[in-house]
């Protein structure tokens, strides 16, 4: 059960996402609700959820989910200058996300797999930050394998090495 507060931040954020793709010209009905936190310390505030569903949402999504990573970006911008505070926020078309996170931890089991067979570290793509945090996560408890980032910006990827072994680490930059 939403507290009014968390209501009324919804409401808002609702409100702009709509208004944003009203003037994308895209047609489509949001529905909100809220996320509890994982820890229950105190001024935690709850995730306010947006998902968005209609027909042929991939324009939404984007490659890799940049675009919708941006719409939540600007969503979450629009509900911290009105609230002059920050407000977590997370927004999902037709689930994408949650197919997204399943896939890339069966991707972390499958390459980890294949690291501990032949003893050597794999590097996956390129990610956002959020889906690098999806494969540390992943595989932050597993007993052979361990996880490091490596790269700037855009370019970042994480590696995966078996237990013993650490990537060398680019000297830093000046």
């Amino acid at each position: 059960m939403m507290s009014r507060e968390e209501n009324d931040i919804a409401e808002m954020a609702k409100s702009a996402l709509e208004t944003l793709l009203t003037r994308m010209g895209v047609t489509a009905s949001v529905t909100s609700g809220t996320k509890a936190p994982a820890d229950e310390e105190e001024g935690i505030t709850a995730t306010i959820t947006l998902d968005i569903k209609g027909e042929d949402m991939g324009i939404l999504i984007g490659r890799r989910g940049q675009t919708l990573s941006c719409l939540q970006h600007i969503v979450r911008l629009i509900v911290a200058q009105q609230r002059k505070a920050w407000v977590p926020i997370v927004i999902d078309v037709e689930g994408y996300k949650q197919r997204r996170y399943e896939a890339l931890e069966g991707l972390a089991g499958r390459i980890t797999e294949q690291v501990k067979i032949k003893r050597m570290p794999f590097t996956l793509e390129p990610m956002s930050a959020y889906e690098r945090r999806i494969i540390h996560l992943t595989l932050a408890d597993h007993p052979d394998v361990t996880t490091q980032s490596i790269g700037q910006g855009e370019a970042r990827k994480v590696v995966i090495l078996p237990k013993e072994q650490s990537y060398p680490q680019p000297p830093p930059s000046k």
